[in-house]
């Protein structure tokens, strides 16, 4: 099949740059674009997939104390029937596991400190099916059991009231208890079990766990507040919680994880948005320098597009040949921009830790950052749209000037040749 003359002729001017002595300017541009392309493309990805990473290693480390959905009563009543409510969500195909919990506010005290907590009563038989948490601290939570009214607390919280294992701390509840002498608050003196570690600061910081019989009785609860499920696949939380809120028979509140953190992931969704643009931009200036490549190359080439006219060329003609030699600068540029961009992306775990050796420096501090190393998540739905737009900027820049290429007149280009 033979190659139509528009796309030979234009990758033979986009070689021919660099091969004579006197395009070697023009080429110089070319190849400044095409390199600019590149690492505009490359950016790109590589922030895109950092940003991806970072999303991804908050997410997991959330989610190994936030289950997957809550199903609650209002108004942090008692559920009225927890195992049936629990049956009924594990007939969804989507649910792998059902567990009870207890959840609730209090003050922590030790000593002249308090702090504001959030309470979670758990089984620690069936805490391991909701959350990750069990794998990781397993052996800590089967120290509460019903009765023994022992707490874990997180790791930060334990460091901020100076509380260590073994240690005895004071549990005061929001409702108080109506004596002859007034309102009295509710306390409990319970046993430090253990300390958990989330990776997760707000939680490490802010949440205490005990079993959820023992929260029952301190928060005088006939049962369990709620059920917390997971999901084999995460992402379907939302479609799964609007299915179960039509199928199960007690008026009951459903959240899912997305919901309990909104603003931070729609912060997140904002600033990848911003990113994008930002870095669009950068690819916007190195594709539309293909215009000065493309003006120069065209004013170079006037005899050359005179003659091909006398020979019978189209104006079309003339310009599809310019439109090949910027759309092949633009698609070198993105291809290269690819390869980089994954190359690095795909191998930061190796690249960042190199770079700080040789910097002896410390990108992310492990006392400073919940996260010690760079992550990175090259997907799909971000480098597809970043080539495609790439490759769509590169083809406008050549529009114009192969335009006026279209446009030369045959008898002034050769008046003075």
């Amino acid at each position: 099949m033979q190659i139509p003359f528009e796309i030979a002729l234009g990758w033979r001017y986009t070689r021919a740059g660099r091969a004579m002595r006197r395009n070697g300017f023009i080429s110089f541009i070319s190849g400044a674009s095409m390199l600019g392309i590149a690492l505009g493309v490359a950016a790109l990805i590589i922030v895109l997939s950092v940003m991806n990473g970072f999303q991804k290693e908050v997410r997991d480390r959330m989610l190994s104390v936030v289950s997957h959905i809550e199903i609650f009563a209002p108004n942090g009543q008692a559920m009225q029937d927890v195992a049936g409510a629990m049956a009924q969500a594990r007939q969804h195909p989507e649910v792998v596991g059902a567990a009870p919990f207890v959840a609730a506010q209090a003050l922590l005290a030790r000593g002249d400190d308090m702090k504001g907590v959030l309470v979670r009563g758990i089984d620690p038989a069936h805490e391991g099916e909701v959350t990750d948490l069990a794998a990781t601290n397993g052996a800590v939570l089967q120290h509460l059991q019903p009765g023994s009214f022992a707490i874990v607390l997180g790791v930060e919280l334990a460091r901020s009231l100076g509380v260590a294992e073994g240690d005895t701390v004071t549990l005061i509840a929001p409702s108080g208890q109506v004596t002859p002498a007034g309102v009295v608050p509710r306390m409990k003196q319970m046993q430090v079990a253990g300390l958990f570690d989330s990776g997760h600061y707000e939680y490490d910081a802010n949440m205490v766990m005990l079993h959820y019989q023992d929260a029952q009785k301190i928060f005088r609860l006939e049962g369990p507040t709620g059920v917390r499920l997971k999901l084999r696949d995460l992402h379907q939380a939302p479609r799964v919680a609007q299915e179960l809120a039509g199928q199960l028979q007690e008026f009951l509140y459903l959240r899912d994880w997305t919901q309990q953190n909104k603003t931070w992931f729609a912060a997140v969704q904002v600033e990848k948005r911003m990113m994008f643009i930002i870095l669009t931009l950068i690819v916007a200036v190195a594709a539309f320098n293909l215009v000065s490549t493309l003006v120069m190359t065209v004013q170079d080439k006037r005899s050359d597009i005179a003659i091909l006219r006398t020979l019978g060329a189209s104006p079309a003609s003339i310009m599809g040949v310019f439109v090949v030699q910027g759309a092949m600068v633009g698609v070198l540029g993105t291809l290269a921009g690819l390869a980089l961009g994954l190359l690095v992306a795909c191998n930061i775990d190796v690249i960042v830790p190199a770079i700080e050796q040789a910097l002896g420096a410390s990108f992310l501090p492990k006392d400073i950052y919940i996260i010690s190393r760079m992550p990175s998540e090259p997907l799909a739905s971000d480098i597809v749209p970043i080539a495609v737009i790439a490759l769509i900027l590169a083809f406008v820049a050549t529009l114009y000037p192969s335009w006026r290429a279209s446009r030369v007149n045959p008898a002034e280009a050769l008046r003075y040749e």
